[in-house]
């Protein structure tokens, strides 16, 4: 009855619209003050607090205080993980919705963060390319990386220490978008964090939306292999 009653619990908080607006938001990886997400929740700086207290007090979000101001993140992957599966379940399993697609919408389909690694249109790409050439291995069961695939990733300039990381390794993630598998897990974390490094991918301001460079298109090409129409990407 516990495990049930938690359940209820956490659903009904994210089946909230102000707050399910503004744990999407947080999706991104970074971590937002109460003014910016009560902007993009549409709702009252005091309203936003009271949604925010109860993620928290849910263990749904972390919250930090630096001077006078308190940050809000994602508490840990597993709820992230969980979101994007709410998210990828609504996609696939319920009616869509008639909605003209925005410049936003097709940048988000096209490159987006998924907490901390790639997603859209460019994350499975390059699941693709990577699963091709034999560097990881991903089914419903889990993902693995090959000896070729971490030699690939060094010299991409991922660290892959797994001693210091008690997070999953490697492991598949259904992306709503183009219901098929992006790669997660810190493998996953580290090609992002590399792509964005490097000046590949920039984010756009106030999205999670990922723009891919000039610098990052040749590289693409070069490092994976990957050619993608840049019409394909909203500006």
């Amino acid at each position: 009855m516990t495990a049930a009653a938690n359940m209820v619990e956490v659903a009904a908080l994210v089946g909230d619209t102000a707050r399910a607006t503004m744990l999407a938001a947080l999706m991104g990886g970074e971590a937002l003050t109460p003014s910016e997400l009560a902007a993009l929740a549409h709702v009252s700086r005091p309203t936003a607090s009271g949604h925010l207290s109860k993620l928290v007090a849910a263990r749904l979000l972390s919250v930090t205080t630096q001077r006078r101001h308190r940050y809000y993140r994602i508490t840990s992957p597993l709820v992230a993980r969980m979101l994007e599966s709410i998210k990828a379940v609504a996609a696939i399993e319920t009616p869509p919705r008639h909605q003209p697609r925005s410049a936003q919408d097709h940048a988000l389909r096209f490159a987006r963060t998924c907490y901390d690694h790639l997603a859209g249109r460019l994350g499975v790409a390059i699941a693709d390319t990577l699963v091709a050439r034999r560097h990881v291995r991903l089914n419903e069961e889990g993902g693995t990386l090959t000896r070729s695939g971490a030699r690939f990733l060094a010299q991409l300039g991922a660290r892959l220490d797994e001693g210091n990381s008690r997070r999953m390794f490697c492991r598949p993630c259904l992306d709503w978008s183009e219901r098929r598998y992006h790669v997660a897990g810190l493998v996953g974390a580290e090609i992002c964090r590399c792509c964005r490094e490097r000046g590949w991918l920039v984010r756009q301001r106030g999205t999670r939306a990922l723009r891919l460079t000039p610098a990052g298109r040749r590289a693409l090409r070069e490092t994976f292999g990957i050619a993608l129409d840049p019409e394909q990407q909203a500006p």
